[in-house]
């Protein structure tokens, strides 16, 4: 352990659930109902998230040349599917903020993403703040499992 409040953030999460919740407590599943992600935060400050979700289509093959096949919708949709950023963090109290650096969404870019921060056992639930998100107000929740080293 390295001695500091990150200690219990520090390391590999994989992602468990994915829930939001509009203001009329109506709850959906924004990534699909079983997505696939990995939350790293390292000691020195580092954060990176990936998040893909449910039910991806595998893109058509590639060319004998190398050149892409899939048409521009199968494009649009394997971004519109799989979300991926990385910068720094801080950790303060019951909050997370994630720095953004570079992001597969450009307009995260230079932005702060904040995170409300609750620990059960080897499991994290980081919080978004009320967001609208297609026209509607909504909390999303994501519940990640602590990796062992290893796994």
């Amino acid at each position: 352990m390295i001695g500091n409040a990150n200690d219990r953030l520090v390391g590999t999460w994989r992602l468990v659930s994915a829930s939001s919740a509009l203001s009329s407590g109506e709850r959906s599943t924004p990534y699909g109902s079983s997505p696939v992600g990995l939350l790293t935060y390292t000691e020195d400050g580092r954060v990176s998230a990936l998040i893909s979700y449910s039910d991806r289509k595998r893109l058509s093959v590639f060319s004998a040349s190398g050149e892409s096949q899939q048409s521009l919708a199968e494009q649009a949709e394997a971004f519109k599917t799989f979300l991926a950023y990385a910068g720094r963090y801080t950790f303060s109290g019951d909050q997370v903020t994630h720095h953004v650096e570079v992001s597969s969404i450009q307009n995260y870019v230079d932005k702060d993403l904040v995170r409300t921060v609750r620990f059960d056992g080897d499991r994290i639930i980081l919080v978004t703040p009320a967001t609208v998100i297609n026209g509607k107000i909504q909390v999303i929740e994501l519940t990640w499992q602590r990796l062992l080293a290893g796994s």
